[in-house]
């Protein structure tokens, strides 16, 4: 270990997300580049009368999508063609990206006319729910937002393309709303970080503009904290609706942005975003450290 790193934690779990918005499959092995998680994101739906890209942040439109869930038919591989995706819909049936009337079957299931993409627009936008947190009964509040804002071009992501949790987060809000199921998958990640026992705090606050090295072998940069939306009050799978999760971590959490917005304060912060700045495989029990500074070459990708 270099003089100016200290021990982060260890990858317990990763996840990827092959369809936006669709829950995703977990990994045991991940190759991670410059646009993240190999295959995550790289499908989304298509909004054919808006133009928009659906987003269960608008979940009043898009609700359905989070009942659907995404898995590749094999193990995508870099410098490989995209496989295709299996989607299992809310009533169970399952279909595959590869068939002809993959669109028509989307669209049944969602209520809309929707296209299954592998490229994203131009410059995408999506919808999002952006009403108070504080339980009002007023109208939602739906607004059109850019997204890819810190990733690379033609991407899907919301704002970069790694999203890390840690465990001492998910125990402070376990501690914060004891009430609630408090269980990953709720918030996204791609990459859960078990910190140390007994940690309860939102330690990923003090990793922001710091660099995390996973088995000398991924390096990352960490850029922005991670702002919480109605997505992690949604039900997913078996967990309920529930909208104590955001009014916790709103009332307990807020961190200013120092990448995409810098210093403007995000309230119901969770976890943080992250850049690629050294590819590599990494494993579920890879360790993590923190350095006090962004990695060598952080002006680009290294590859090596």
């Amino acid at each position: 270990m270099q003089p100016n790193e200290q021990p982060a934690g260890t990858v317990v779990s990763m996840w990827r997300y092959p369809v936006k918005s669709m829950q995703g499959e977990e990994l045991d092995e991940a190759a991670i580049t410059g646009r993240g998680v190999l295959g995550d994101r790289a499908y989304a739906v298509l909004d054919r009368e808006t133009g928009h890209i659906a987003s269960a942040k608008h979940p009043g439109k898009w609700g359905a999508l989070l009942a659907c869930r995404a898995a590749f038919a094999e193990p995508p591989r870099p410098s490989a063609p995209l496989p295709p995706v299996w989607i299992t819909l809310p009533d169970g049936a399952v279909i595959s990206s590869a068939e002809p009337d993959v669109d028509r079957a989307l669209s049944r299931a969602l209520g809309r006319d929707v296209a299954l993409v592998s490229r994203a627009p131009g410059s995408p936008t999506r919808e999002a729910d952006r009403s108070p947190v504080d339980g009002s009964t007023a109208p939602p509040t739906i607004t059109t937002e850019p997204m890819a804002l810190a990733a690379p071009a033609d991407t899907f992501f919301d704002v970069a393309a790694l999203h890390v949790l840690t465990t001492a987060t998910l125990d402070r809000v376990r501690e914060l709303h004891p009430s609630g199921r408090i269980e990953a998958p709720r918030f996204r990640p791609n990459l859960v970080v078990a910190t140390a026992p007994g940690e309860r705090s939102f330690v990923e606050n003090a990793w922001l503009g710091r660099a995390l090295e996973i088995d000398a072998e991924v390096h990352l940069e960490v850029i922005d904290p991670c702002p919480r939306c109605v997505v992690p009050t949604l039900p997913q799978g078996d967990l309920p609706r529930d909208p104590g999760i955001l009014r916790a971590l709103a009332r307990h959490n807020a961190v200013a942005s120092v990448t995409v917005a810098p210093g403007v304060v995000f309230p119901a912060v969770a976890g943080v975003y992250a850049t690629v700045r050294r590819e590599g495989v990494i494993r579920c029990g890879a360790t993590v450290r923190l350095s006090s500074s962004p990695p060598h070459g952080s002006a680009g990708l290294n590859t090596r």
